[in-house]
């Protein structure tokens, strides 16, 4: 009975952590913003689109988690993470099979909106966001071991993503919306930026060439206030340039987070080990921003 006891909370902990809830804001942010966008600029909101789009975009970002876990395991450099799908179930084939089950029933949610517009660009621009997600984990490319992660992550989650999102809602292609792009792209890519800390052993054992492995944890630590600058400096320009109305600088409202992160893996760099909730951190800064963003859009 006292064994039953102390595992249940362990084991619920490791399902979350592999499941990762709060990593699903990554594929809600550029639905919300993207949309805010397309409202502010052209007043249209087409609330069935939004919320296929966004069950369709969680869908897919389970393929791409699950997946990934597959890949990983096939690599060796998930042998140590005791938080990984795989080796949690100890089923490869089931987690394989369920993953590629969410990407075909987020692609028929993409594929009814390309129906309702009669119109294919929206599920043509889905589908070179899931080649680049394959391609950056998948066999024989594997991209992310090469360090190429957080620029394929930046396009997926960035220009392509909101590209997809603004032309469901008003067919149409907006500045606005490339604009608002790069600020979660930024702030997307930094989440993986920062998930790469806690690992940088294995994955320079693995010869997994990511950021932090090529920078060494004290330079990659010293180019996150950069990073996160970025997102504030960009929201700024494009105030200044009338792309985004003032009420946007509601991003700062994120700003403790990135404090709070860029002090926490400054302090624990060369305690890589540690360091395994920065992304955490990072999840919060893009949620932020990310929510006060598109907030600002519709204001303004």
């Amino acid at each position: 009975m006292t064994l039953r006891t102390v595992e249940r909370p362990v084991n619920k902990k490791l399902w979350l952590a592999a499941i990762k809830p709060p990593m699903y804001s990554v594929a809600i942010m550029p639905i919300w913003v993207g949309s805010a966008v397309a409202y502010a600029v052209s007043g249209t909101f087409h609330t069935v689109v939004f919320f296929t789009f966004l069950v369709s975009a969680i869908l897919i970002l389970a393929w791409e988690n699950l997946s990934n876990d597959v890949f990983d395991s096939e690599t060796g450099v998930d042998v140590n993470k005791s938080n990984s799908v795989v080796n949690l179930t100890g089923n490869k084939s089931l987690v394989f099979w369920i993953s590629n089950g969410c990407l075909a029933l987020g692609l028929l949610g993409i594929a009814a909106i390309a129906f309702w517009q009669q119109d294919f660009t929206v599920i043509g621009l889905i589908l070179l966001c899931c080649a680049i997600g394959y391609v950056y984990q998948g066999p024989p490319f594997r991209l992310s071991y090469k360090g190429l992660g957080e620029i394929l992550c930046f396009f997926a989650f960035g220009p392509i993503a909101f590209a997809a999102v603004s032309y469901s809602q008003t067919k149409s292609w907006l500045v606005e919306s490339f604009a608002a792009s790069i600020v979660i792209g930024i702030a997307t890519s930094l989440i993986l930026f920062c998930s790469h800390f806690n690992q940088v052993k294995d994955d320079a054992e693995v010869g997994k060439k990511t950021p932090i492995v090529r920078l060494g944890t004290q330079r990659a630590a010293q180019l996150l206030p950069w990073i996160c600058g970025s997102v504030y400096g960009l929201t700024v320009v494009f105030v200044l340039l009338k792309l985004f109305p003032v009420w946007t600088l509601l991003v700062f409202v994120s700003l403790p987070y990135a404090r709070k992160l860029c002090h926490c893996v400054w302090t624990q760099h060369h305690q890589p080990e540690t360091l395994l909730y920065c992304r955490f951190i990072a999840v919060a800064f893009h949620f932020w921003s990310g929510l006060m963003l598109g907030l600002g859009f519709v204001v303004g």
